[in-house]
């Protein structure tokens, strides 16, 4: 997995490129997905995104994916899951402090953000993940948010969170989502 996770972040520009065509794809076909309902696609589109995204990014399916943002390199696969670049620890090589045989995911962030088309976006300063979303598809939550960008939660902190992080939020509408979530989507990692 780890040759793989490499291999994606030197080669993140086409990376980039295919998941805008898959976002596009995603949002036109929003309104077949509101038909059938999203709890209904939830299940059939979060399987295969876990296995392209597992093997391809060793992605932890954290349902608020970033990869976009940062160089094609998942940072929950930071030890300390840090999300806005990396601790102070970093050793000398770009190595891990904690496991020093890892290249720090965030050296690997910002060299694949530098191949990137946007990878300025890596500058952002992304919100903490919502664990409520872990094991949803974050391919759908982006679809959703980008489709009906109107739609609005009743839920007070993802409102408070997507006016504390707007930039974020139209750069990475799955950081900070503000579409109500379908039952499916939320609490899956509560053994639902």
């Amino acid at each position: 997995m780890y040759r793989v996770r490499l291999f994606a972040t030197r080669h993140s520009r086409a990376f980039e490129w295919i998941y805008q065509r898959l976002e596009t794809l995603f949002v036109a076909l929003d309104p077949v997905f509101r038909r059938l309902g999203y709890n209904r696609v939830e299940r059939v589109v979060a399987v295969p995104e876990r296995w392209v995204k597992s093997f391809l990014f060793d992605c932890r399916m954290c349902g608020q994916c970033v990869l976009s943002s940062t160089g094609m390199a998942c940072p929950m696969n930071c030890p300390k899951q840090l999300r806005n670049g990396p601790c102070g620890g970093v050793r000398p090589g770009g190595y891990c402090e904690v496991k020093p045989q890892m290249r720090c995911v965030w050296t690997e962030a910002w060299e694949g953000a530098s191949r990137m088309k946007h990878g300025d976006r890596i500058a952002e300063v992304l919100p903490p993940v919502d664990r409520r979303l872990e094991g949803s598809s974050a391919w759908l939550r982006a679809s959703r948010e980008k489709a009906r960008p109107e739609d609005a939660t009743t839920d007070k902190a993802r409102a408070a969170l997507a006016r504390a992080f707007p930039r974020a939020r139209a750069l990475e509408p799955s950081a900070v989502p503000l579409a109500e979530e379908p039952a499916r989507a939320v609490n899956r990692g509560e053994g639902s």
